[in-house]
């Protein structure tokens, strides 16, 4: 059996490595997507005050701190039982928009468009952001460069630090919005507007308008019908900061519907021998293996899993946009409501239409009145101590949630009276599409691979494009295996078969 590696897999956060193996035929008899590395982060946040968490899981990854620093503050809310005011809530979102925008920005330009701008046959050297500029000209190497600057401004200004932000506290934000911050924010959202909706017109002329990439989008190698997971808010739009987690199957109907501090009811996680990322999976469907389809509990998370989940946008020209997309894709309404899209790599287009909908929420947040309530550092009383749901004793127990730009992202944090961390729980967007990134590279390389065919680089560039789309970081993914998170083990001998099965909170 002939063995053909990738590593290091590249534009991603993180290292991995894909593993493809050939049968005697010359055809893929199987692809692993290899993850090896371990950071344990929630076995080091154990034994540290909860207060610290925004700060020191923010370290956690460089590409996006802003998201765990949100959730962990939104995991201290619950954990010191404080409601956060209207104010605050505003603020916090205002910041987080800010970060959505130069994330997906990120992506777009730097990660996923070069295999479209420059083409994902092209040289190695030439599918970058320097490939990107050349292709496209500098004045729109100027604008992105641009774009990532104002925003990271702003997320300095409101957020305490330009990377790691410190911003967040229990019930509140220790950085008040003064009426000229808020001008300047105000403008540079109507920027950010501008270059979102000029992001999506270069989409739409440099793939929609190429029979080649189209073809491509909708071709079988990248298509997957599994269930689709994220926040959604009271009218079933999207929402990053806050909301209820809905999952929908492969058709669109709602299969569930829970607030995030119930995930354990939901979400289970699985190990494979060959990786140390976990593979979570809808814990009512159950673990049928990586397949798709309604039977399995394999779920997705990421920008076109949100759209999906959804009923619309909350903002009108993203809601242009997300109407367009689904036009275009073929998709049919079904009792009001749009059926998913199943072409993974459509999951670009999904990430533009996001971008639009954050410069359009932070224009709205940077115009409302409350935004400059200068009222938004409250004082904290100690919280009651109450049961732990989940293991045994008394203490204190939080989960905070929100929509990272790679999928929801869940923090879960159990202390004791003096609100020491006796245990932390990390479910993050990239662990949640695990399953479907291994998927989608066996499936591309089935697809691609076949009997004495040349195996080029753009030929592996393909294969490692069904990973890309999912914006994969790998650093926020890897972590320490102990817990009471539901965990099932299958032990093979060297024929291949089970011998043995080892579980863990597994109903």
């Amino acid at each position: 059996m002939k063995k053909i590696s990738i590593d290091p897999i590249t534009r991603l956060e993180g290292h991995g490595r894909i593993d493809i193996f050939l049968n005697d035929e010359g055809d893929v008899a199987n692809a692993y997507f290899v993850i090896p590395e371990l950071r344990g982060f929630e076995q080091f946040c154990v034994g540290r005050p909860a207060e610290e968490m925004p700060r020191l899981t923010n370290r956690i990854c460089g590409v996006c701190p802003e998201a765990h620093h949100m959730a962990a503050t939104k995991a201290l809310d619950d954990l010191f039982k404080v409601e956060p005011s209207s104010a605050v809530k505003k603020v916090r979102e205002l910041f987080y928009m800010a970060f959505y925008v130069t994330d997906h920005t990120t992506h777009f330009y730097a990660l996923g468009g070069p295999d479209f701008v420059v083409g994902p046959d092209a040289p190695p050297a030439e599918r970058n952001i320097l490939g990107v500029i050349h292709k496209v000209g500098v004045d729109i190497g100027k604008q992105v460069i641009d774009t990532r600057r104002r925003n990271h401004d702003i997320i300095k200004k409101l957020g305490g630090r330009g990377v790691h932000p410190v911003a967040g506290i229990p019930g509140g934000w220790s950085q008040a919005v003064t009426p000229d911050l808020q001008k300047e924010i105000e403008e540079a959202a109507r920027q950010n507007v501008e270059f979102a909706l000029f992001s999506l017109e270069l989409f739409a002329k440099i793939v929609l308008e190429n029979k080649e990439y189209v073809d491509m989008v909708l071709s079988d190698a990248y298509t997957h019908r599994t269930y689709y997971m994220g926040l959604v808010d009271a009218n079933n739009q999207v929402n990053f900061y806050d909301g209820v987690v809905r999952v929908v199957d492969p058709e669109g109907k709602e299969f569930v519907r829970y607030d995030p501090r119930d995930y354990p009811q939901h979400v289970a996680e699985r190990v494979e021998p060959w990786t140390y990322l976990k593979f979570p999976y809808l814990k009512q469907v159950g673990w049928k293996g990586f397949v798709d389809g309604k039977e399995s509990g394999v779920y997705c998370a990421t920008p076109l899993s949100r759209l999906n989940v959804s009923d619309g946008m909350p903002t009108p020209k993203a809601q242009e946009a997300y109407e367009k997309m689904y036009e275009t894709l073929g998709s049919k309404k079904v009792n009001g409501r749009y059926a998913p899209v199943h072409f993974r790599l459509a999951t670009h287009w999904a990430r533009l239409v996001e971008l639009l909908f954050a410069a359009e929420r932070m224009l709205e947040l940077a115009q409302d009145p409350e935004i400059t309530d200068p009222n938004v550092r409250p004082v904290v009383k100690p919280p009651a101590v109450a049961p732990f749901r989940d293991i045994p004793g008394e203490g204190l127990e939080g989960v905070g949630c929100v929509e990272a730009p790679r999928g929801t992202l869940t923090h879960h944090y159990w202390a004791d009276e003096q609100a020491i961390l006796k245990k932390v729980n990390l479910i993050v967007g990239t662990t949640n599409n695990y399953a479907p990134m291994a998927m989608s590279i066996k499936k591309a390389a089935q697809s691609l691979i076949k009997k004495g065919q040349v195996i080029s680089n753009g030929l592996l560039n393909r294969i490692e494009m069904a990973f890309r789309n999912y914006d994969p970081c790998f650093s926020c993914a890897t972590h320490s295996l102990p817990g009471q998170m539901p965990l099932e083990v299958n032990i093979y001998n060297a024929r291949g078969e089970v011998v043995e099965k080892l579980s863990q909170f597994v109903e």
